[in-house]
């Protein structure tokens, strides 16, 4: 079953992951959020990705592609782990807040391709393994960056650690997956 959410839920999720990470900097506040009909203790995986509100600069981005946990657990930790944990970035600052805009995926369950032509540009998230390195990419990320099918696979090669043509190799596997998307900027 997929998760659906309207915009009232979408905007209530973006409020609690904000307020988990700012929980951690004013510890009176006591992050909450109603379970929405169960769909929040349904088991579900999701990314948390922050960016600088002007510019639209990465400022931490960590999730899960497996589904592992209840939602809003997954949600509560990606939330701290793209402010505090992502190894990319200096842990997130008090004075930052007002300076980060906040985005949510929550993806569907993953399953694999036939080959990389299968794999469709703004519609797919997609996961390659390769010589036992693994990288993703979530849905949005190839328009976002304006590359097309070739770029996407060439960056997913290098960002996992290998040539840009290495998803071209017979033993590189795919899994693709959809997922909900909407942040801050949706609802200002």
């Amino acid at each position: 079953m997929d998760f659906i959410f309207n915009d009232e839920q979408k905007k209530e999720i973006l409020r609690f992951v904000r307020e988990t990470i700012t929980a951690e900097f004013e510890r009176t506040l006591k992050p909450s959020i109603d379970d929405m009909g169960g769909m929040l203790n349904r088991t579900g995986a999701c990314f948390v990705t922050l960016e600088t509100a002007g510019d639209r600069h990465l400022r931490g981005c960590i999730g899960n592609i497996t589904a592992v946990e209840p939602l809003l657990k997954n949600l509560r930790r990606n939330a701290l782990n793209a402010a505090f944990h992502d190894p990319r970035f200096p842990p997130l600052e008090d004075h930052e807040l007002d300076e980060i805009e906040i985005d949510v995926s929550i993806l569907t369950p993953m399953k694999p391709i036939a080959s990389p032509g299968d794999f469709i540009v703004g519609e797919h998230g997609i996961v390659m393994e390769c010589l036992g390195r693994h990288a993703v990419f979530l849905p949005q990320v190839a328009p976002e960056q304006g590359w097309d099918r070739v770029q996407t696979l060439s960056h997913l090669s290098a960002k996992a650690g290998l040539p840009p043509d290495a998803w071209r190799r017979p033993d590189a596997k795919f899994e693709v997956f959809t997922a909900i998307v909407f942040g801050e900027k949706d609802y200002r």
